[in-house]
């Protein structure tokens, strides 16, 4: 059994919820967010010993940033997401659930770039300088993926806000034309 490194082990455990709501964000899926951090982990431990001293917590990123991204290539085209719902929706559910599968659907239908760039700037609450070392880019790049992504948000918001009808009317509609 391998000897793990006590502190590479009080790092995993004092930062796991916000590695989690990091790779959460990027894949838009719990399972798959558990798998990024995984393995972003895993890939971690061996380097464990020259980042310790530095800023671990943003080689971790850089590293679920990377690995998100091999991720999406070698998948890509083989799956798709729609707007069409299949289910009915079900009449309890809250404005609060409403508005964060809104938000999620907004945020999956940016650019991979953009996705990145808004959810380490506003979800992690980095700077704009941050974001552009983590990333490779200028800090003007992250100000106008930025800008650009934030537009886009609130124009998807404003549609689905605009489209949203109350729940009876929908299955009466559904019934009617049946």
């Amino acid at each position: 059994m391998p000897v793990v490194d006590v502190d590479f082990a009080t790092f995993v455990r004092a930062n796991e919820r916000s590695l989690l709501r990091l790779a959460w964000l990027l894949v838009a899926d719990q399972h798959a967010a558990e798998d990024l951090v995984q393995a972003a982990l895993e890939k971690t431990l061996p380097k464990w010993a020259s980042i310790r001293d530095d800023d671990p917590m943003a080689y971790v990123h850089r590293v679920m940033l990377n690995t998100r991204t091999s991720w999406w290539r070698r998948h890509r085209g083989r799956e798709t997401t729609t707007n069409e719902v299949v289910d009915v929706p079900v009449a309890d559910a809250t404005d609060t659930f409403a508005d964060h599968d809104r938000l999620t659907t907004a945020l999956r239908s940016l650019p991979d770039g953009q996705r990145k760039v808004v959810v380490l700037r506003h979800y992690e609450d980095m700077s704009e300088a941050q974001v552009a070392a983590l990333l490779g880019c200028s800090t003007g790049t992250v100000k106008s993926q930025n800008a650009r992504a934030l537009a886009r948000l609130r124009i998807a918001l404003e549609e689905t806000v605009a489209d949203r009808r109350p729940t009876v009317t929908v299955l009466r509609e559904r019934t009617e034309g049946s």
